[in-house]
């Protein structure tokens, strides 16, 4: 099917840009203020919303003002996004963006009403998560080489920890040492939207935890920061931290393929799902909002067991 080339506005049909970023200024402020969204996601927001006020700033009949948004603008919008390769993953979050971004509009008058409720969501993405096999997790938490690296206690400790609660990266820069219970087992967790959630601890990361605490941080004379994991600079560890430390014993482990600390948390989830625990349970570890996103771990295991039964069933 062709599809019609849309023609560019002329600069007085264009919403007045200093209005647009006035007004994406003020929702940004409005989610960290009211919202209490976190910093990432705000960012992540920030790039749609910029995206968003670029193409409707670039098509016929967008009006001069953002009063005179429709739900045509936001569908064309999303039409473009799956054009330029957008992945359908990114592609809803941006929607998300636009939504919330329109009730905003309708609070401050700038929309009469939410043009955004009338466009319908991308298909959901279907592609599993990668995970790791047994094997893979262990040379990966082995690979921290105690003694040749003077980081390799807090290293270790950093993989053990995602593996054996499942928190995300920028969850993990943001423990504190004193969210860690060792008597109890369990570490608090400020996750997205600033909510808070208690996680178990397996023993063995309460361990690397334990060694880092007593040794390592005591030799980089790091003992009294507050916060868990710090850089080599005495400094609180930020996520893009955690990813390179994952990425550094990814190659040293010999894996192939994307692995992320995300990976870890795939992983975390598949493992307990596949030994019994309760969907629910998962859910709140994890610190999902909707049980639906923590099902997608269900179709990761069903999608192992059939790999299993295929090669060791005589007529798999």
């Amino acid at each position: 099917m062709r599809t019609k080339n849309v023609k560019k506005a002329s600069a007085k049909d264009r919403p007045a840009a200093s209005e647009a970023q006035r007004h994406v200024a003020g929702f940004l402020d409005y989610l960290q203020v009211e919202c209490g969204l976190a910093n990432n996601t705000r960012k992540a927001y920030a790039g749609d919303l910029r995206r968003f006020c670029a193409y409707i700033g670039g098509m016929r009949g967008g009006g001069r003002t953002l009063g005179g948004l429709t739900a045509r603008h936001v569908e064309g919008f999303l039409r473009s996004c799956r054009a330029d390769g957008l992945a359908v993953s990114s592609s809803s979050r941006a929607l998300a963006a636009i939504r919330m971004f329109c009730r905003y509009l309708v609070i401050h008058g700038v929309l009469k009403r939410d043009v955004s409720t009338a466009v319908e969501a991308p298909r959901k993405w279907h592609r599993l998560p990668t995970v790791l096999d047994r094997r893979g997790v262990e040379e990966l938490l082995s690979a921290p080489q105690v003694g040749l690296d003077a980081h390799a206690l807090r290293d270790r400790a950093i993989l053990t920890v995602l593996y054996a609660t499942g928190i995300r990266a920028a969850e993990a820069a943001g423990v504190k040492l004193s969210d860690v219970n060792f008597n109890l087992g369990v570490v608090r967790v400020l996750g997205k939207g600033a909510k808070e959630r208690i996680v178990p601890v397996a023993e063995e990361a309460l361990h690397a935890v334990r060694d880092y605490v007593d040794s390592g941080r005591a030799a980089a004379g790091q003992a009294r920061a507050d916060e868990l994991f710090l850089s080599r600079s005495d400094r609180a560890m930020g996520r893009e931290d955690i990813f390179r430390i994952v990425r550094k014993y990814v190659r040293r482990a010999g894996l192939r393929g994307r692995v992320s600390p995300h990976t870890l948390r795939h992983c975390f989830a598949t493992q307990l799902l596949s030994g019994g625990a309760d969907l629910r349970s998962v859910q709140e570890m994890l610190g999902h909002a909707d049980i639906a996103t923590t099902q997608i771990y269900t179709h990761v295991d069903a999608s192992r067991l059939k790999a299993i039964h295929k090669k060791y069933h005589p007529r798999g």
